[in-house]
């Protein structure tokens, strides 16, 4: 059975539609708010329909040097087009993005996972340096 880890997939989010891309400064000033973005679909729309969609995006940072991450936020996307005529039949669609902001003294690495209702978990990643 493989472990959780193993079930993580990633690729460039400039040719597929379902990595999470972070936008976030390279370098931040210590101990000051940066915002960052975490995005599915950036590059090549994901679909939004009830079929087929990104249920999820959780954002985590682990600062260098530190043994676990800490979760910076989670936001479930619960939109996706149903309603009580079926499938498809509302007029209501989210958008598979999430922004926030925090602060850290530390530099380290920004992890972004989202989950596709169809094609499974994946994964993002993006450094930043104290500047």
């Amino acid at each position: 059975m493989a472990e959780l880890k193993d079930l993580f997939q990633s690729a460039d989010w400039k040719a597929e539609k379902h990595a999470p891309v972070i936008d976030a400064p390279e370098n931040i000033k210590k101990g000051e708010f940066f915002k960052i973005t975490a995005t599915v679909g950036k590059s090549i729309a994901h679909p939004n329909k009830t079929e087929h969609h990104i249920a999820w995006i959780e954002v985590y940072f682990q600062a260098t040097g530190e043994k676990f991450p800490y979760q910076i936020v989670r936001a479930d996307f619960t939109a996706h087009g149903a309603s009580a005529q079926g499938p498809d039949t509302s007029s209501i669609y989210t958008y598979p993005e999430v922004s926030v902001s925090f602060k850290t003294d530390k530099p380290g690495a920004i992890y972004a996972s989202s989950y596709c209702n169809i094609h499974g978990l994946w994964q993002g990643l993006k450094e930043i340096k104290i500047g």
